[in-house]
């Protein structure tokens, strides 16, 4: 028979009311940590300071010079095309006492290795670019000493529009540079990202690192797109402006060996490969096998298929076309499920310092609410800068070192500013249809 007592009643209540007062600390306890790791990653990525550009004291191996002290009132090159060259030379004279000058890159090199001047000062990102080209200059040289300049933070113009209504354009930059998010370096990656939230539709325009381009604000000899982040985020984002006739509302740069552990931490992704490869894993003892068609990835066998171009007969495109690839199905796997949002925090701590972008706080958060509210399925469309390799010279390398380039072809060019401003455009035309009907 049933106790029904008044005891019995209140014990039991009291028991349900406890697993409830759990329940909803526990509930608590779980949006407060998300809230937190949120709140920390965007006060992190928001935080837009100014770059800091490496520098690397060269000398011949045949110097006895081992350190700084070693070039006391002894000659040092300095480029003269380099955009913080005078703060550099100030740097190094603060500390000891130099004949400094400054010397176009062919010039500069043929008085080194002729001993004229005893040490040269390079940014680092450029000494990688000669390791690459050069390879009998680096081989007989050796690095004695680095230092970092800190750039002067530009005024950053911030875009009034309303991310969740209105269009906007992002310039998304990615680097493998292993100083730091803060630190100038080339441009890997360039994708300009077009979002049309209204409609539901992000356009990736990928143009390709060896795209031969007119530096913003540069005359004379054109450069390939990826040396423009050695002067910085901002001349990449001009240069880009400049070559695509747009305005870019925003700018995110991200470290792409982010990718491994985002992709891991959201269980894999899809990719499509039109050919087999076989990669190895940098450091690893472990190879990504890739077949032809749809296959899951992890997160290091998607960083490959994001990075490999030597397999490919159109090199750096058919690269940037899997980048594409990749950030894609990476939208479409966090876009898919909201099972996804309760990996957040551990996603978020991985991203926190390797990216950094000008959107604002606000904006961002406005983003995730209309994404939680309305779980819109992104439609993602992809098109790339296309054209013809070529030998030329380049601003940065100097008229006597002709370097692998891209020519951008005209037709490319006008397909892909004509589907931006479409994207672009869309909403607008809503409006005016809805104007018309009224």
């Amino acid at each position: 028979m049933e106790d029904k007592s008044p005891k019995k009643k209140s014990k039991t209540k009291k028991i349900i009311i406890g697993i409830v007062i759990v329940l909803v600390l526990v509930a608590a306890a779980i949006v407060f940590r998300y809230i937190l790791a949120l709140n920390g990653f965007l006060d992190k990525i928001t935080n837009w300071g100014p770059e800091k550009k490496e520098y690397s004291v060269i000398v011949m191996n045949s110097s006895d010079v081992s350190e700084l002290s070693g070039l006391e009132n002894k000659g040092v090159g300095f480029l003269e095309t380099d955009t913080e060259v005078a703060r550099a030379k100030q740097y190094l004279e603060n500390i000891i006492k130099i004949d400094a000058d400054v010397y176009d890159l062919d010039t500069m090199i043929d008085i080194f290795e002729s001993r004229v001047i005893e040490a040269m000062v390079l940014e680092t990102d450029r000494l990688e670019i000669l390791k690459e080209e050069m390879e009998d200059f680096t081989n007989n040289t050796r690095v004695i000493d680095t230092f970092e300049i800190e750039l002067d933070d530009k005024k950053i113009t911030i875009s009034e529009k309303e991310v969740t209504t209105e269009p906007f354009v992002v310039y998304l930059s990615g680097s493998d540079s292993r100083n730091g998010i803060k630190a100038t370096a080339r441009s890997d990656v360039n994708i300009v990202v077009v979002v049309n939230p209204e409609q539901g539709k992000i356009l990736l325009v990928s143009i390709p690192r060896d795209t031969y381009v007119q530096l913003h604000g540069t005359t004379g000899l054109k450069d390939k797109l990826t040396h423009a982040g050695i002067y910085g985020i901002d001349m990449s984002k001009t240069t880009i402006e400049d070559f695509l006739d747009i305005q870019i509302d925003h700018t995110i740069k991200v470290s792409f060996d982010t990718v491994v552990r985002v992709v891991d931490q959201i269980d894999g992704i899809e990719i499509n490969s039109d050919q087999e490869m076989k990669l190895k894993v940098e450091g690893k003892d472990k190879i990504c096998e890739f077949i032809v068609g749809t296959q899951q990835v992890d997160g290091d066998c998607a960083l490959l298929f994001a990075r490999e171009r030597k397999s490919y007969k159109t090199g750096d495109r058919h690269r940037g076309e899997n980048q594409q690839q990749v950030i894609t199905s990476i939208i479409g796997k966090l876009s898919s499920s909201r099972d996804y949002l309760l990996k957040l925090p551990a996603i978020l701590d991985i991203a926190a310092d390797s990216f950094e972008t000008t959107l604002r706080r606000d904006d961002i958060m406005a983003f995730v609410r209309m994404q939680l509210g309305k779980t819109i399925n992104w439609k993602v469309e992809s098109i790339s800068i296309d054209g013809s390799g070529m030998m030329e010279p380049t601003y940065s390398m100097g008229a006597n070192t002709p370097l692998y380039v891209m020519i951008p072809s005209e037709e490319s060019i006008i397909k892909v500013t004509s589907k931006i401003n479409d994207y672009l455009l869309k909403n607008e035309s809503s409006e005016q249809e809805q104007m018309t009907d009224e």
